[in-house]
């Protein structure tokens, strides 16, 4: 694919910064959304790359089109990852080399917008972390997953910030996986790029609907055969949980076990103020859910060849790390041979 230069829509004063929206519906999302592109706009260069029915585009057109760049995505760009197409859209149309790319159902705030961009003054990729608001019970029962994950780690957000030229070297990032935040991430550390996943930074997410949020669950657990190790945890509670059935102590330390540790994760990098106290007791449901889903995932690869995605079928949730630092190994000793010659630079100025 190219990354052609286009004519650049004209860019309000603000941040030195490009923000892209992938989006798609069916029905026009104007309102709400309309009011967070306004404010987006008066920031930052903003790109909507929307893939909707000419329809709704038109009616979103009307509202948003003299606000910001307001576009289709370009077809020579398409692949089976409809919000990589997305992406891969305004990563040729931004202006600038600090892209923060999010999902329609993230709403940034002044101090994390100021605080994500500033972040790429020295690092090349910068892991937010979401939290919903408000909250109805399945946005709580999935912070069961978040809390667990920011206990080991950190969380997998609906929004990166990253720099343009790292993955300009890489000629963008595959659009035919499934897990496309982990394949972003992935590439962008294989072209040696610094990552950075701050737990503080805070950025409020929309809850989906009940429905959408279970609509997902299977293929949310068939990213994870992108990280055989933890897809083998994963299986491997179902029976573990069956052996012990008639020995409910060795169940309530299993479950008192995940709560602690979620309990641990919530509290980790202030996050007792995004994150209730009873979120740490739906690590538990979100374990014992993901059990069974890990398992229908895997039976979805073996009877299907992959999980059912936009009506298709996506056989890989990733590339594999390995395969990734051979095709971008060139990209990785640029990007080495930049990093040290900004620092001998800075050296010298101080």
């Amino acid at each position: 694919m190219g990354w052609r230069r286009v004519t650049q829509p004209q860019v309000r004063r603000g941040l030195a910064a490009t923000y892209i929206l992938p989006l798609r519906s069916e029905t026009p999302v104007v309102g709400e959304v309309s009011g967070y592109i306004r404010w987006l706009a008066d920031r930052v260069q903003a790109i909507v790359v929307d893939g909707s029915p000419p329809d709704v585009f038109d009616e979103h057109h009307a509202a948003w089109g003299k606000r910001v760049c307001h576009v289709p995505p370009h077809r020579d760009l398409a692949c089976a990852n409809g919000k990589v197409h997305g992406v891969l859209t305004g990563l040729r149309l931004a202006a600038h080399d600090r892209v923060v790319i999010a999902d329609d159902d993230v709403r940034y705030d002044d101090v994390g917008l100021l605080r994500v961009v500033a972040l790429l003054d020295d690092h090349d990729l910068v892991r937010p972390q979401n939290y919903f608001d408000p909250l109805p019970w399945h946005a709580a029962w999935d912070t069961g997953r978040t809390l667990l994950n920011r206990a080991f780690a950190a969380d997998y957000p609906g929004t990166l910030a990253v720099r343009r030229h790292v993955l300009d070297r890489t000629d963008g990032y595959n659009g035919d996986v499934l897990f496309e935040n982990l394949e972003l991430i992935r590439t962008v550390a294989a072209a040696g790029g610094r990552l950075c996943a701050p737990l503080d930074l805070y950025v409020r997410r929309i809850p989906p609907t009940a429905g959408h949020f279970w609509s997902q669950r299977v293929r949310q657990a068939y990213d994870e055969l992108a990280r055989p190790g933890r897809m083998a945890v994963e299986l491997s509670v179902f029976p573990l949980a069956a052996v012990t059935a008639g020995r409910p102590r060795y169940l309530l330390a299993a479950v008192a076990a995940m709560v602690a540790t979620a309990e641990f994760g919530r509290r980790r990098a202030g996050g007792t103020d995004v994150f209730p106290a009873h979120t740490s007791w739906a690590a538990p449901l979100w374990v014992a859910e993901r059990a069974i889903c890990a398992w229908l995932a895997l039976g979805n690869r073996i009877v299907r060849g992959g999980v059912r995605y936009a009506g298709g079928v996506l056989r890989y949730p990733a590339t594999p790390v390995a395969e990734l630092r051979r095709r971008h190994a060139g990209a990785a000793k640029t990007q080495s041979h930049l990093r040290f010659r900004r620092e001998m630079g800075a050296a010298r100025l101080g």
